[in-house]
């Protein structure tokens, strides 16, 4: 017997109850149990005989108890678009859709762009409200429309010198403080003159990117220079990275293995290609370690996860990936079958190598698994006495290959 639609979440703004729809008013007042948080509680009137419950924190505690009334008229507020980096998404994966009903109000990003007649479309919508700020170095392009919910009143300060560090201080900063509300105030100063220590904590801000010359923008094409990563001369080559992350072929939201990850640059962009990709990555030289997790925050993907040991070993209890790549210990034992143990149906594995030894191991792993076999050699020009010429780097060998989905 199916419960119904006993959870409501309704969106709030600024302007509290003479904002809310009239089916936004009859679902709080229509609840038994009202949740949210202290401010947003206190923009409604006391009902007689509600149970009122500001949430905890973590949010996460509370969603036992918030099981607990499935049944119920449960009725939560949240800030504006509760389905856009709100607590409607995030109660989405504890309770079906089929039991919730979710009335929005104008979301944040929706009030910005409004007042700076910007079109959303063309905006890009991040928060930082419990992330790392370094998510924003990818979307620092220029001409970018950035529109961001704070995490409290130091982060338009942060995101000022984040963008003066990137060479984008000429760019436009906008902060508008409660939106929609009589406390509300607006903010403006290019990143460069940005002087405000602090603003209210509820801040949402625009960046409209300016590039100063010689700006760090991050490409959208694979291929990095070698030099934007820390590295101890262990690291994928830009032309043979790029052609290793075809072979790989991204998706959204897929997981990689970097498996020998040595500088992290596979793994980075991998991550790279899409805000939703995730990568763990395999390294066990203990100078390495940091290399790797300052590789990841300077170019944009923070979340890059870290498994500390030596294949095949670290690969255990591992979530399975999607694809991965083998770039070190290629000839250890036991590495390249239990790579492609884990690898899904359907899953990519690739893997590059140098000396013959490691050549060895691809060419015996074509014949048993089959895919594709490639050589890539590059040469770049350098000095030759008062001239010019071609030094070719070593040749590097690729192999990829599919999972099949039938044995």
């Amino acid at each position: 017997m199916g419960t119904g639609r006993w959870l409501t979440i309704v969106g709030i703004g600024e302007d509290g109850w003479d904002g809310l729809s009239p089916a936004a008013r009859a679902a709080v007042e229509g609840a038994s149990i009202l949740l949210g948080g202290v401010r947003h509680l206190g923009l409604v009137a006391v009902v007689a005989g509600q149970e009122r419950s500001a949430w905890p924190s973590p949010l996460a505690d509370a969603i036992p108890g918030l099981l607990a009334r499935r049944g119920q008229r449960v009725c939560v507020l949240a800030s504006g678009d509760p389905s856009w980096y709100g607590v409607g998404a995030t109660l989405a994966r504890f309770v079906p859709a089929a039991e919730t009903t979710v009335i929005p109000a104008a979301s944040a990003f929706s009030l910005a762009a409004a007042r700076l007649g910007w079109p959303v479309q063309d905006c890009r919508c991040l928060t930082i409200h419990g992330r790392p700020l370094e998510l924003v170095i990818p979307h620092l392009q220029p001409n970018a429309k950035l529109l961001l919910l704070s995490w409290d009143g130091t982060s338009p300060a942060k995101l000022a010198a984040l963008a003066r560090a990137r060479g984008f201080g000429a760019s436009h900063l906008t902060v508008l403080e409660a939106m929609g509300g009589p406390r509300e105030r607006r903010i403006d100063a290019t990143a460069d003159a940005w002087s405000e220590e602090r603003v209210a904590d509820l801040n949402t801000i625009a960046l409209e990117c300016v590039a100063a010359p010689g700006a760090r923008i991050l490409p959208l094409a694979p291929g990095l220079p070698d030099d934007w990563f820390e590295h101890d001369g262990q690291i994928t080559k830009r032309e043979v990275r790029a052609v290793t992350l075809s072979f790989l072929a991204p998706r959204r939201g897929d997981l990689l293995w970097d498996v020998g990850a040595g500088s992290g640059s596979i793994g980075i962009e991998w991550m790279l290609r899409d805000p939703a990709n995730r990568a763990i990555a395999v390294e066990h030289h203990d100078e390495r370690f940091a290399r790797i997790l300052a590789n990841a925050a300077a170019l944009g993907v923070p979340g890059l996860t870290l498994a500390r040991g030596k294949a095949p070993a670290a690969l255990d209890g591992l979530e399975p990936p999607d694809a991965i790549f083998i770039g070190g210990g290629l000839t250890a034992d036991g590495v390249l079958d239990a790579c492609w143990t884990a690898l899904p149906p359907g899953g990519r594995l690739a893997a590059n190598a140098v000396t013959l030894e490691s050549e060895a191991v691809l060419i015996a792993a074509h014949k048993r698994f089959g895919g594709e076999l490639a050589q890539v050699a590059v040469s770049r020009a350098s000095n030759v006495g008062g001239f010019r010429g071609w030094r070719p780097s070593m040749p590097v060998t690729l192999w990829r290959v599919e999972k099949p989905w039938t044995a």
